[in-house]
């Protein structure tokens, strides 16, 4: 049986290319040395047909099957490459889930080289229930989408964007720090403030809160999600639409109850 890593390397088309060639070329070493053997002491005409056949049969027979099966393979590797795709990806919004957000997360944390230093947003639409109960869950659907769309336009190749659940989207931006950090947050709040939006050809403005944790040093996906957790707490509490970021070391805790 085959190992899942040789599966998934059968995606590429040199790896078919490469079956395809050193399989037969196997077959064809392991058929000759074995004909040289039997036919050995028959004579050199036995031993030239035992050789030849060696040679033409496992090419005739070995190239079609190892094409038949690499080509098979391919497909496997595609299908699989697929459905974990979709495992990880939110349909909806085509961020990541919460669990493969968040696993990526953990992992950069853990094996990033170098100094370790970024940030981590938490960002909730303000008043959505509104969207659902006015427009229809189509319309909640709709507005997912575009706040989805309006926060990655603004981010940079290696930053990570999840969708932690409901209207809640987590974003992960390594090597920022503070001010940095505070300015990519103002340009996610101001992006989705001017997307375009219009439920049944009505115009609706679409607003975000957004929690920040800074940290730079040793840090712990749950001890970032808390502390940013928390500063979106205080932006819904003083008034939405705005952004508190804060340095994961600075942060005290607070004790807010969360608003729509």
């Amino acid at each position: 049986m085959l190992s899942p890593r040789t599966v998934h390397s059968m995606h590429s088309w040199s790896s078919i290319a490469k079956w395809t060639i050193f399989g037969p070329l196997a077959c064809v070493i392991v058929s000759v040395t074995y004909n040289a053997v039997v036919f050995s002491n028959m004579g050199d005409e036995a031993l030239r047909r035992g050789i030849t056949a060696g040679i033409v049969l496992p090419i005739m027979l070995g190239v079609p099957l190892f094409l038949y099966l690499s080509l098979r393979l391919r497909t496997l590797a595609v299908i699989n490459r697929r459905l974990g795709l979709v495992a990880r990806t939110d349909s909806l919004t085509s961020c990541l889930n919460r669990g493969a957000f968040t696993a990526k997360v953990e992992t950069q944390l853990l094996e990033a080289e170098g100094p370790l230093a970024g940030a981590l947003l938490i960002i909730d639409a303000d008043n959505f229930k509104a969207i659902n109960d006015l427009h229809g869950h189509d319309a909640g659907d709709e507005a997912l989408a575009i706040l989805s769309r309006a926060i990655r336009s603004v981010l940079k190749p290696g930053d990570l964007i999840g969708r932690m659940g409901g209207e809640e989207f987590g974003v992960y931006l390594p090597g920022l720090d503070q001010k940095e950090t505070e300015s990519m947050a103002e340009r996610i709040r101001r992006g989705v403030q001017l997307a375009h939006f219009a439920p049944r050809g009505k115009p609706h403005v679409l607003t975000v809160s957004i929690g920040g944790a800074v940290f730079a040093g040793a840090a712990s996906f749950t001890d970032l999600f808390r502390i940013a957790d928390q500063r979106l707490y205080g932006a819904k509490h003083s008034g939405r639409n705005r952004a508190v970021v804060m340095h994961a070391y600075d942060s005290p805790p607070i004790d807010l109850r969360q608003s729509a």
